[in-house]
């Protein structure tokens, strides 16, 4: 006998999902009208992960073409199996993400599925790794179209009204070109989207081979017996040196520039529907004042995280220690150069985030130099200046690029950014657990809108032509219309009577 807490099975979850998308007609027909180039793709998004696979779904629904190019082997797309070493997600694991509201695609679904509903109230955190197999489960069951080993080499904006890329297929045995053009493209490129990985200028004084960014594929079992240097102390800076305590780092050091750790996360404070939908429309100044302050603040590192850091006793935190640079001493050992004096250790381990550089994302070097950033237009009041923000892009409602100036780069408009560079200009919407599904189908409506726009003489001419009939002329029998009488008149005599007469 099957009880609430007995899991149903995956077959069982996705035969509902069918059902509910059935009930829904979701995915709605295709109805934008095939390019007179029946290759070219109404949207080709650049990125598989999350935010890629739920703007992919939600433009389906709303019978809109459009593929998916990831460079990553299949169910590897994204940080979670590769770069990301964080125990559990940081998002409370009722979060909904990229459900799109649908009950039966959330990951508690996916979960109690399989586990059950005991198992769903004795889980604390979603772990890691079974995110990703999550996400694997999302892209199978909504069955999207994803090109994996497909590496962007160039966005190229055309003024034919499609944006060409250029692909290298690395697949096969050999890497093999591809070219493909698309009437919009998005870049889904996630949390290092515009650029990459940020280190101090000192670190490239350093062999390349001392030290990683947390972002970097490295295994901790190369730290082994290692004097290992955090600098940062964020989440990322606590999952660093977490990995390298659990494989057997000699000490782990963290060199945390602040004298204390934050110890609320601001951003939570915002995180209501108002925002989720009205942060779009904002005036400048408020966009620029909430997320200044969020970045001014800091985000803590979750309490978990930072336990499983304190619980080694060769763990070592030290507040207020900057650092200003580090050499190579003659014995092969490094010097930290420190707010508090001198350390030594055998690596270091940047976790000092990302930031947009366009010079690191070659593929879109067509774009760079065209694309208007907020510091080109806005001057924040004083006290309020933020580097971070100042390069972030000025982007316009459908997240598309704008030209620092008009006509310089035509089509630089059908490329949109749907990662984290976009939060200035849209919020948290390209990237985060908590609003992806908002923001994956305003930027899908607003697509589906654009594209109604452009081909609107196409859509008027197809309507001119539709011709499927509600009728055909025998559902009635036309009437003898009656005479009109005057009132006081002597009374007419019934119709078959003046018909006779």
């Amino acid at each position: 006998m099957s009880t609430a807490s007995t899991p149903i099975g995956l077959p069982a979850l996705e035969a509902r999902l069918k059902q509910d998308l059935q009930w829904l007609c979701l995915p709605a027909k295709a109805w934008v009208p095939q390019h007179a180039d029946p290759e070219v793709l109404d949207v080709a998004i650049i990125g598989g992960g999350m935010a890629g696979l739920a703007l992919s779904a939600s433009l389906r629904h709303l019978g809109v073409r459009n593929r998916i190019y990831d460079q990553a082997p299949a169910g590897y797309e994204g940080p979670w199996a590769t770069t990301a070493r964080m125990e559990t997600l940081r998002s409370p694991k009722e979060l909904t993400g990229p459900a799109l509201g649908l009950a039966t695609l959330t990951f508690r679904a996916w979960f109690e599925a399989q586990f059950g509903l005991d198992a769903w109230n004795a889980l604390d955190k979603i772990p890691r790794l079974q995110w990703a197999d999550y996400l694997r489960w999302y892209r199978q069951a909504l069955d999207l179209d994803v090109l994996n080993q497909h590496r962007v080499q160039a966005v190229l904006p055309q003024a034919d009204g499609t944006v060409r890329l250029e692909l290298l297929n690395e697949a096969g045995a050999s890497a093999q070109p591809l070219s493909v053009r698309a009437r919009h493209v998005v870049l889904a490129t996630g949390r290092d989207g515009l650029g990459g990985a940020w280190v101090p200028d000192w670190a490239h004084q350093l062999p390349r081979e001392r030290w990683h960014h947390s972002s970097d594929v490295w295994d901790g079992d190369s730290l082994r017996g290692l004097r290992v240097a955090v600098v940062g102390g964020g989440s990322s800076a606590m999952d660093a040196a977490a990995t390298a305590l659990e494989h057997g780092a000699q000490r782990v050091d963290l060199l945390i520039r602040r004298a204390d750790l934050p110890r609320i996360n601001k951003g939570k404070g915002a995180g209501h529907p108002g925002m989720i939908h009205g942060y779009p429309s904002l005036p400048d100044e408020w966009k620029w004042r909430f997320r200044h302050y969020i970045n001014v603040q800091q985000v803590p590192p979750p309490h978990g995280s930072t336990l499983r850091v304190s619980r080694h006793a060769n763990a070592h935190f030290h507040l207020g220690t900057p650092v200003h640079g580090a050499e190579v001493r003659a014995d092969g050992a490094l010097r930290l150069n420190t707010g508090k004096g001198p350390l030594a250790a055998d690596i270091v381990l940047f976790s000092t985030g990302f930031r947009t550089n366009w010079a690191q994302r070659p593929e879109f070097a067509a774009l760079a130099p065209h694309v208007r950033q907020w510091s080109d237009r806005y001057q924040p009041p004083a006290g309020l200046e933020d580097a971070e923000l100042d390069q972030s892009p000025d982007l316009g409602p459908l997240f598309e690029f704008q030209p620092k100036t008009p006509g310089s780069l035509p089509g630089l408009e059908r490329v949109h950014c749907f990662c984290y560079a976009a939060a200035l200009s849209q919020g948290a919407g390209a990237g985060d657990i908590p609003q992806i599904s908002d923001g994956a189908q305003r930027l899908a409506r607003g697509l589906a809108a654009q594209l109604l726009s452009e081909d609107a003489a196409h859509h008027f001419e197809a309507m001119k032509r539709f011709a499927d009939p509600e009728l055909d002329g025998q559902e009635w029998t036309p009437a003898t219309f009656p005479a009109y009488q005057e009132p006081g008149a002597p009374a007419l005599a019934p119709v078959s009577a003046q018909v006779a007469a």
